[in-house]
């Protein structure tokens, strides 16, 4: 017998399973919601009862976006008491997956105009330029938080360095320096402990990261290394004076490779990796001589 016995449309069949599991969250939420309120009324609808806290009132109606689509919730009205749910936070549109979302794109330097574009594509509803300001206020205030926490471990070794990246400024793209700490704990774990914007990598700009982190609790520090920048290197004898300071060796090595011929380029760092691998001084001068 020749020919298909059993011909399947797929697209069918995937509508009809996104409908199903659409309908199944949006009935596994009502659900939930309902369990919520019974909690709190202490009492199961109709049921009579002295213990009860409240009354039911019916329900009012609000839209919910999930993954799988946009869910009706029927959010349940109390008399007495004031319904708070914690599995639908109030006034809460979206899943966080797609606050998340919303506030990569911007992060990611999307115009506000163009965020709003995708996200009526993606999820059929256009978000606000609003709702995208409150968002990323909510997102600002969290990153400041651990910005500005307090430093509780010692950091006996901290790596710092400048970098440049591109930012949006009335209407134009500037460079701007953010001048980046990791440090390193007793138990040898790295860990970001401070970031901040300089005008530019000079004196003043790295005193006043180096005087930040120190009254965040910066402490313990015997080493420093950093590039060979002069501001960094003038500040760190300032604000940490117990502190040494040594050159970053990635950044030594991108100096001697700028004036190797290309050629040798390989063959030169492995004999730079194999004196810096050596385990003291006197032995790294040996491999040098050799």
């Amino acid at each position: 017998m020749s020919g298909n016995i059993i011909q399947l449309n797929e697209q069918f069949i995937h509508n009809e399973l996104k409908t199903i599991v659409k309908n199944s969250v949006e009935e596994t939420l009502n659900a939930l919601l309902d369990a919520e309120a019974d909690k709190l009324v202490q009492a199961e609808r109709y049921a009579r009862d002295q213990t009860r806290k409240g009354y039911r009132a019916g329900h009012y109606e609000r839209s919910f976006s999930t993954q799988a689509g946009d869910v009706t919730l029927k959010v349940p009205k109390l008399k007495g008491l004031t319904f708070e749910s914690a599995i639908i936070q109030r006034y809460q549109r979206r899943e966080c997956s797609v606050e998340e979302a919303l506030v990569e794109m911007y992060l990611a330097g999307v115009s506000m105009r163009r965020v709003e574009s995708i996200t009526e594509i993606l999820w059929g509803q256009k978000v606000s330029a609003g709702t995208i300001s409150n968002l990323n206020q909510k997102c600002f205030a969290q990153i400041e938080e651990w910005r500005s926490r307090k430093l509780t471990e010692k950091y006996p070794y901290v790596f710092v360095d400048g970098i440049f990246l591109k930012r949006c400024w009335g209407g134009s793209f500037e460079n701007a320096s953010v001048l980046v700490a990791i440090g390193v704990t007793e138990d040898g774990y790295r860990e970001v402990i401070g970031t901040a914007e300089g005008l530019k990598e000079d004196t003043e700009s790295w005193k006043n990261f180096f005087v930040w982190l120190k009254s965040r609790g910066l402490d313990g520090v015997k080493l420093i290394i950093g590039d060979k920048n002069l501001g960094m290197v003038e500040s760190i004898g300032e604000v940490f004076p117990n502190a040494r300071y040594q050159r970053c060796t990635v950044h030594m090595y991108r100096n001697i490779f700028s004036v190797v011929p290309r050629k040798t380029v390989k063959e030169v760092a492995k004999m730079l990796k194999a004196i810096h691998a050596q385990e003291n001084k006197a032995a790294a001068k040996e491999k040098a001589k050799s």
